[in-house]
């Protein structure tokens, strides 16, 4: 399980990076084009596989409950910068109405929450 668990982190770490970086150029490559809002529905998805990409590498290494409750909320957290991140940025690109603003607050929300629970002793 460990090998599988390394392998799932690798590929979602490329597609997150690849999703969140350059969304149009790895949507492409399937032969499909995205606008600016589709690039930006693409950049949350990447957030979204960076943090299981974190929580499928902590997890190989995890032997106890602890240690999986601990991986998953640090890829929780990842996923939060991340979303939070793609979230301003897509307020500051202005492609969407004023309701992209609550994925700011969201961000903000599991940033604060999954960092609170994964550094609480």
């Amino acid at each position: 399980m460990k090998t599988f668990l390394l392998i799932a982190a690798i590929i979602c770490f490329v597609f997150g990076v690849g999703m969140v970086v350059l969304p149009y150029q790895v949507v492409s490559i399937y032969g499909t084009q995205l606008d600016v809002s589709g690039q930006f529905m693409a950049r949350y998805f990447g957030a979204a596989a960076l943090g299981l990409a974190v929580i499928f590498y902590l997890m190989r290494s995890a032997k106890s409950l602890e240690g999986l409750v601990k991986s998953v909320l640090l890829g929780g957290l990842v996923w939060g910068i991340f979303e939070l991140i793609v979230a301003i940025w897509d307020v500051f690109a202005g492609t969407h109405n004023a309701l992209v603003w609550l994925n700011v607050v969201l961000g903000i929300f599991f940033v604060a929450g999954f960092g609170y629970f994964y550094w609480k002793k």
